[in-house]
């Protein structure tokens, strides 16, 4: 079992609590939940590539924020679950410029089809739904982890204070 220290512990918090705030912050223009989402937290999700240990902070983050999502339960566990799945994977990757890619498939795959199946259920109207949650969810995530995200990476490591934390990574 591997042991977290005071600092890690520290930096999954901020993320997770920096994750809800800006979700929460998005939900005021109307971009953070359904079909066609923008939300500005997603670009942390490349964070896992810096400090591995910012993946459960974002699953926590995500948690607390799906908890006002107008889809209930299932967003809380789905959306979630796409997270944590998205930020573990993220953190194994080598190649800067394939950090934000987890969230992208992650979320346009689970969320496009928990949205479909909201929708239409698993009826015939599903696959046409999910083809079309799934582009615009991964659209949005593209937009929030590959332009806000990568201006994450690039700046994060320039910080001298975030200097001795950060995971030795190829770029």
């Amino acid at each position: 079992m591997r042991k977290f220290d005071t600092r890690q512990i520290t930096l999954a918090a901020a993320v997770a609590a920096l994750y809800a705030l800006l979700t929460y912050s998005g939900s005021i223009f109307g971009l953070t939940y359904g079909p066609v989402q923008f939300r500005f937290a997603e670009a942390l999700c490349v964070l896992p590539f810096l400090f591995p240990t910012a993946a459960p902070g974002l699953f926590v983050g995500c948690l607390i924020a799906n908890l006002l999502s107008p889809y209930g339960l299932v967003d809380v566990v789905c959306g979630s679950a796409a997270t944590l799945i998205a930020a573990l994977i993220t953190a194994r990757v080598r190649h800067r410029w394939l950090a934000p890619l987890p969230a992208v498939l992650s979320n346009g795959v689970i969320i496009g089809a928990m949205l479909a199946w909201y929708e239409a259920g698993f009826g015939p109207g599903f696959w046409g739904m999910f083809a079309y949650n799934g582009l615009t969810v991964a659209l949005g995530e593209l937009g929030a982890c590959y332009v806000l995200g990568m201006l994450l990476l690039y700046a994060i490591p320039k910080i001298k204070y975030f200097q001795p934390m950060l995971r030795r990574v190829r770029c």
